[in-house]
């Protein structure tokens, strides 16, 4: 999914579209709205499992943020919206296409946001191919799944753990490489299939298997909101858009604005922003000392250091931007158990203030 310059400088507001409700209006749940706008501006980080209460505004807050993004260039007859300005975005037919010279035909297209339901079938997801028409008129007849439709934008699984494991693998794996393939009696139909993976759930029903928590990139903890002045808000602001929706965006659009801009400017900034040696170094100490298993931890720390530097304006990373992110990349990675509990965070700083010389964590936090 990529954030284009090129794309309308305001939010639409179109009456004949549904309403969503503004993400810059969403009160509180920082530490979700932080990982979602850094898979943002870098998808490789890798997509983040969200777990939390029921009423919290994970769908809401999702929601929020494919609305918030601006269109996309897309190659107008393609199935898989290919990026008609990059190649590694392209789908093999339209890549052959451009290759033969053929001008391709551009559209806008707002960033979608694919909803996988629970009971979704392998081939619902993968897509399908027409073996009948493919062996009597010698085509590669395929059905696009949810995979194609999420291509570019944002793939959504709620209750995320209540889902099948072999369909986390598949989505997980789709998400890591970029591109989703179907085989099927000898014939092998390949597409694009980069998206921001976004899982949801609620602890009281279960976690993932550690294996498969270590595959999300990002872990966001949420929670009922406790202060009662704050809940009033929430109820407020949520009454307001719903007696007039137009009305209410028309109060945001200023700020939807800015942060699109912001965005848009942190993505052209990422691939200068850079992670001093020492900082990486430390960062790898802090995993070693938790006992990560492997290098995704390291790797996803510095990507979402990184995006955090892009989003503030800068390129260079500092201490601070890690401190930001490192409980989000690191926490549930500790699990060596599926019975144990994922550490709320407190492990993953006290051992980065020791690496890193900073002061230590209130253990009340």
């Amino acid at each position: 999914m990529t954030v284009t310059a090129e794309a309308s400088p305001t939010v639409p507001t179109l009456p004949r579209r549904r309403a969503v409700f503004p993400f810059t209006a969403i009160v509180g749940q920082e530490e979700m709205k932080l990982a979602l706008l850094l898979n943002v501006i870098d998808p490789k980080v890798g997509g983040v499992m969200i777990m939390g209460d029921r009423g919290t505004g994970k769908s809401t807050t999702i929601r929020a943020l494919a609305d918030l993004l601006p269109e996309m260039d897309v190659v107008a007859d393609d199935p898989f919206y290919s990026d008609p300005n990059n190649p590694e975005l392209m789908s093999d037919d339209v890549r052959e296409r451009l290759g033969r010279g053929e001008t391709l035909p551009v559209a806008k297209k707002k960033v979608t946001m694919v909803d996988l339901p629970l009971g979704a079938t392998e081939d619902r997801v993968c897509g399908t191919i027409d073996i009948e028409k493919a062996l009597s008129e010698g085509v590669k007849a395929f059905e696009p799944g949810l995979l194609a439709k999420a291509n570019r934008g944002i793939l959504y699984v709620d209750e995320v753990n209540l889902l099948d494991d072999h369909l986390v693998d598949v989505l997980l794996d789709s998400a890591a490489s970029g591109w989703n393939t179907v085989e099927r009696e000898g014939i092998s139909i390949r597409h694009p299939a980069n998206f921001v993976l976004v899982g949801s759930g609620n602890p009281e029903e279960g976690e993932l298997r550690p294996q498969l928590l270590d595959r999300f990139g990002m872990h966001a903890e949420i929670r009922t909101v406790k202060d009662p002045t704050l809940r009033v808000k929430i109820v407020e602001e949520r009454s307001a858009f719903d007696r007039n929706p137009q009305g209410y965006l028309k109060q945001h659009q200023a700020q939807q604005q800015e942060l699109q801009e912001r965005l848009v400017k942190a993505q052209e900034l990422l691939s200068s922003v850079e992670v001093e040696y020492d900082l990486r170094v430390q960062i790898s100490q802090v995993c070693a000392e938790l006992d990560v298993d492997g290098l995704r931890g390291d790797i996803v720390t510095n990507r979402a250091a990184r995006a955090l530097a892009a989003f503030e304006g800068r390129d260079n990373v500092t201490v601070e931007d890690i401190q930001r992110v490192v409980t989000l990349c690191l926490r549930h990675r500790l699990r060596k158990d599926p019975l144990e509990s994922i550490d709320s965070g407190y492990k993953v700083q006290k051992v980065f203030a020791d690496v890193f010389g900073v002061e230590p964590p209130d253990e009340t936090d």
